[in-house]
C-alpha cells in the first residue's frame, strides 16, 4: 500500500468512529430530552407489583388508618382502585420507618424508626407473601400461600435467635428462643391473616418481628405493631390477593404519602368512602 492511499485510508476510519461517537453522543441527548419513558418504569419501591394495599394515617403518632386497594394491569400502566376505603389501626404508638422495599430514608430524620416492641407498625413497602388461620384450609376462594395455625406454630420475637423475625411449625426444632408470638390464639385475632415482610431477608436483630395483617379488637384498639381491621375486610383482601400479581403493603403517614409518592410511583389518594362500600368491589 502506498502511503497516499493509507493517509486516505486513516482518515476515513478515523471520521467514521468521530461519525459514530457524534450519532451515540446526540441521540442519547435527544431521547433524553423527547423520549418519553412509561410512567411506572424503573421507580423506585413498587418494582413489579400490580397490586397494592395503601394504608395512610394521618400523622406518625395516630392509631387510626384508612386502607384502599390498587391493581394495574402491568408495570407500565397507571394504578386503578378496587372498592372503597375501609378503617384501619395500626400500631398502638403509630407507625415508624420499617425495613421493606423502599429506598433507605430512615437517616434523613424523617419520622421515628422502628424497634421491637416499640408498639409502632412499620412504614414503608413490604411484600405481602403468606396467609394463616384457624382453619385447616385457606379462606375459599384465597389464592395466598397458607398456613394453618396450630398448636406449635410460633413466631419468634426473641432477636438473639437465629430464628428471629420467622413464622414457623415449630415441632422438632431446636430452640434457641426465650420469646415468641403462640399463633393460635384463644380469641379470633388471628382467624385470618397475612403476613407482612417487614425486616426480612435476612431479619436485623431488634428492628421488629412478627407483623401481620389481621384481625381487630375494634376500632380503638391499637395493635402492638400489626396492621388491623374488620374481620370482612381482612376476608376481601385473601380474596383479592394474588401471588402471581406480587402484593405489597404501602403504609405511611399523609405527609410522607404525599412526599414519596411521585419519587415511589405510588397512586393518587382517593377521598375516604366508607359508607357501605368497603366490602364490595
Amino acid at each position: 500500500m502506498s502511503t497516499i492511499p493509507q493517509f486516505w485510508w486513516l482518515v476515513r476510519s478515523a471520521f467514521l468512529i468521530l461519525l459514530v461517537l457524534i450519532l451515540t453522543v446526540f441521540s442519547s441527548g435527544f431521547l433524553s430530552k423527547s423520549g418519553k419513558a412509561p410512567e411506572n418504569a424503573g421507580k423506585a419501591g413498587v418494582g413489579d407489583s400490580l397490586q397494592m394495599l395503601v394504608v395512610r394515617t394521618k400523622d406518625w403518632d395516630d392509631l387510626h388508618g384508612t386502607g384502599q386497594r390498587y391493581e394495574r394491569s402491568n408495570r407500565n400502566r397507571k394504578w386503578r382502585p378496587v372498592g372503597g376505603t375501609f378503617p384501619v389501626v395500626v400500631g398502638k404508638t403509630g407507625l415508624g420507618w420499617g425495613i421493606g422495599m423502599q429506598p433507605d430514608i430512615a437517616g434523613a430524620g424523617d419520622g421515628p424508626v422502628k424497634h421491637e416492641g416499640d408498639g409502632k407498625a412499620p412504614a414503608g413497602i413490604f411484600r405481602l407473601t403468606l396467609s394463616f388461620g384457624y382453619n385447616s384450609e385457606p379462606l375459599p376462594g384465597a389464592r395466598m400461600p397458607y398456613i394453618a395455625l396450630t398448636p406449635s406454630v410460633e413466631c419468634v420475637d426473641d432477636p438473639r435467635s437465629s430464628r428471629y423475625n420467622q413464622l414457623f411449625d415449630s415441632r422438632g426444632v431446636a430452640r434457641d428462643w426465650n420469646s415468641s408470638e403462640q399463633m393460635r390464639r384463644d380469641d379470633e385475632l388471628y382467624r385470618w391473616g397475612v403476613l407482612v415482610a417487614h425486616n426480612v431477608g435476612p431479619a436485623v436483630g431488634g428492628a421488629g418481628s412478627c407483623v401481620f395483617l389481621h384481625i381487630w379488637q375494634g376500632p380503638e384498639v391499637g395493635t402492638v405493631g400489626c396492621t388491623a381491621m374488620e374481620q370482612a375486610n381482612v376476608e376481601l383482601l385473601l380474596r383479592w390477593l394474588d401471588p402471581a400479581k406480587h402484593p405489597v403493603l404501602v403504609q405511611l403517614p399523609a405527609a410522607q404519602y404525599a412526599r414519596y409518592r411521585n419519587p415511589w410511583s405510588l397512586p393518587a389518594p382517593l377521598p375516604n368512602r366508607l359508607a357501605g362500600s368497603e366490602t364490595r368491589d
